[in-house]
């Protein structure tokens, strides 16, 4: 490889980097706001499908993170016994934004459009807790 591409290559594995930086401390930020209000909802067992759904909303297009991923499941648990039903929306929209692969094999499914998405319907009973 010529000195050129070499700097090249450094030059865009640095942006990367930073990206991946950046995107990681977003990710503690958004921990830092809405863990607090997941743990009111919760210890106040509260039924405001509102509140829990904008809070579901927002912490999707943070899934990306594990520990982000773990606060968006705990809700959803905590939702699935107010409302299966709109908690299998949430999963699927999980599903839909962050899986690797769908059913057809087709790879990876990263353009989300959970906003625009309607909510699927489906039978509580059929509907698994595992995202």
């Amino acid at each position: 490889m010529n000195p050129k591409m070499r700097k090249i290559k450094s030059a865009l594995l640095d942006s990367f980097r930073e990206f991946a930086l950046e995107r990681q401390h977003f990710a503690r930020q958004a921990e830092m706001l809405y863990a607090p209000e997941v743990d009111t909802v919760v210890r106040e067992r509260s039924k405001d499908s509102k509140r829990i759904e904008r809070l579901l909303d927002s912490i999707l297009g943070f899934c990306f993170d594990s520990d982000m991923l773990l606060l968006y499941k705990k809700l959803c648990r905590y939702y699935f016994q107010i409302d299966p039903q709109a908690t299998a929306f949430y999963v699927y929209a999980y599903r839909d934004m962050w899986d690797d692969q769908d059913k057809e094999g087709r790879g990876n499914r990263t353009t989300g459009n959970a906003g625009k998405r309607q909510r699927r319907q489906i039978a509580p009973k059929k509907l698994k807790m595992k995202i």
